[in-house]
C-alpha cells in the first residue's frame, strides 16, 4: 500500500485556510460587524460604570480588524494597485487603534484647591489595559481668572499652573478648556465646575500632630444658594456642617464681572446641637482637640484625559485619505482627455 503523499495534505490545508480567509473577507462579514459596532456604540453611550463600555466596541472592531486583514490578503487587486493596498492597511490600523484606544484610555474629574499639588481623582472610567501612572502626575493650582459677560455667559477661563518636568525644570504656563496641561501623556482640563474651599486646620491634643484640609463646597455659581456642606473629622463621631456666608453679590447678571471671593465672610460651623459662627483665625474648642478656620480659598475642576492612539489615529487618516487620492488620480486621470476632431 502506498503511503499518503504529504504534499497533497500540505495542499489541502493551505486550500482550507484560503478558504476561511475568503470567508472570513467576505462583505456579509462587514455588515454584521458594522451591525454590531452601531449597536456596541448605543450601549457604550448609555454605558454606566468603569470599563462597562469597552467590550461592546472592542469585540465589533476587532471583527472589522480581522474582515478587513482577510480582505487585504485574499484580494488579488490590493496586491496589484499600491495605493489600494495602501488605503486598506490604514483603514486595518484606524480599527486596531481604536480597538486600542478603547482598551487603554482614561477619562476622569478632579478638584485641586488654588496653592495644592493634585493628588488624585474624584472620579474616572478606564480601560482594563489602562497602566495607571497617575501617581507620577504632580502639579499645582496656582489660581484662575474667569470673566462672565451679562446673563453669566463664562468666557475662555485662564488658569495658571507650574511643575516640575522630567528633567528637573520647573515650569509654569497658562491652561484652560481647550489647551491642556499635559503631564505623562494625561491632559487635564479646565472646566465650568469650581468654588470655594474652606481651608481648615485640625490640632488634635494632647500633642497630636496638626493636618491642614480643605472642605469644597458646591460649584458656584451653579450653586450659589447651597454653599454648605458635611464632613468628618477623625476621632469625632458627629458630621461637620459647615456654611460659607456673606453677603457680597460676587457675580451679577446684568453686567460683566468677575469670578473673585467676597470681601468679608464668616464661616458657620454645627456640630450636633452646638453651632459657632467664625471669621478666618477663628478656632474652636472641641473635646479632641482645636478646629480653626484659615481662609477662604477657590478650586478648580478638571476633566482628566489619556489616550496615547490619538497622534496615531490622525496619522493613519491622513495616509488613508492621500492613498485614496493617490488611487482615484491613478484611475481617472492615468490617460490625458481624448482630444476632439
Amino acid at each position: 500500500m502506498n503511503a499518503p503523499d504529504r504534499s497533497d495534505a500540505v495542499s489541502d490545508e493551505t486550500a482550507a485556510a484560503a478558504n476561511w480567509i475568503e470567508r472570513l473577507a467576505a462583505l456579509r462579514v462587514t455588515l454584521v460587524a458594522l451591525v454590531l459596532l452601531a449597536l456596541g456604540a448605543i450601549v457604550a453611550y448609555n454605558a454606566e460604570g468603569e470599563g462597562r463600555a469597552t467590550l461592546p466596541l472592542v469585540l465589533p472592531l476587532s471583527v472589522l480588524a480581522m474582515n478587513l486583514l482577510a480582505a487585504v490578503a485574499s484580494n488579488r487587486a490590493f496586491r496589484r494597485q499600491t495605493a489600494l493596498l495602501v488605503f486598506h492597511l490604514a483603514l486595518l490600523a484606524i480599527v486596531v487603534l481604536v480597538a486600542l484606544g478603547r482598551l487603554t484610555y482614561l477619562r476622569g474629574a478632579t478638584e485641586v484647591v488654588t496653592g495644592t499639588e493634585f493628588s488624585t481623582l474624584i472620579h474616572q472610567d478606564a480601560g482594563p489595559w489602562h497602566w495607571n501612572r497617575l501617581d507620577r502626575v504632580r502639579f499645582t493650582n496656582d489660581g484662575f481668572a474667569i470673566r462672565y459677560q451679562p446673563g453669566l455667559q463664562r468666557e475662555r477661563t485662564v488658569n495658571r499652573v507650574r511643575w516640575i518636568d522630567e528633567d528637573g525644570q520647573r515650569k509654569i504656563a497658562e491652561v484652560g478648556d481647550i489647551e491642556p496641561l499635559v503631564i505623562g501623556g494625561y491632559r487635564f482640563y479646565t472646566t465650568h465646575n469650581k468654588g470655594f474651599a474652606l481651608m481648615f486646620r485640625w490640632q488634635p491634643q494632647p500633642g497630636g500632630e496638626a493636618a491642614v484640609g480643605s472642605v469644597n463646597l458646591p460649584a458656584y455659581p451653579a450653586r450659589e444658594h447651597e454653599q454648605a456642606r458635611e464632613w468628618r473629622l477623625p476621632g469625632i463621631d458627629a458630621p461637620i456642617w459647615t456654611l460659607l456666608d456673606f453677603d457680597e453679590v460676587l457675580l451679577d447678571p446684568e453686567s460683566d464681572a468677575e469670578f473673585r471671593l467676597p470681601q468679608r465672610h464668616q464661616v458657620v460651623v454645627r456640630i450636633g446641637d452646638r453651632r459657632w459662627t467664625v471669621a478666618p483665625g477663628g478656632r474652636i474648642a472641641l473635646e479632641n482637640g482645636t478646629l480653626t478656620y484659615e481662609e477662604l480659598r477657590t478650586w478648580m475642576g478638571y476633566a482628566v484625559f489619556y489616550d496615547w492612539t490619538i497622534p496615531w489615529l490622525l496619522t493613519a487618516c491622513l495616509v488613508a485619505v492621500l492613498a485614496l487620492a493617490w488611487h482615484f488620480r491613478s484611475k481617472y486621470f492615468a490617460q490625458p482627455w481624448a482630444a476632439g476632431n
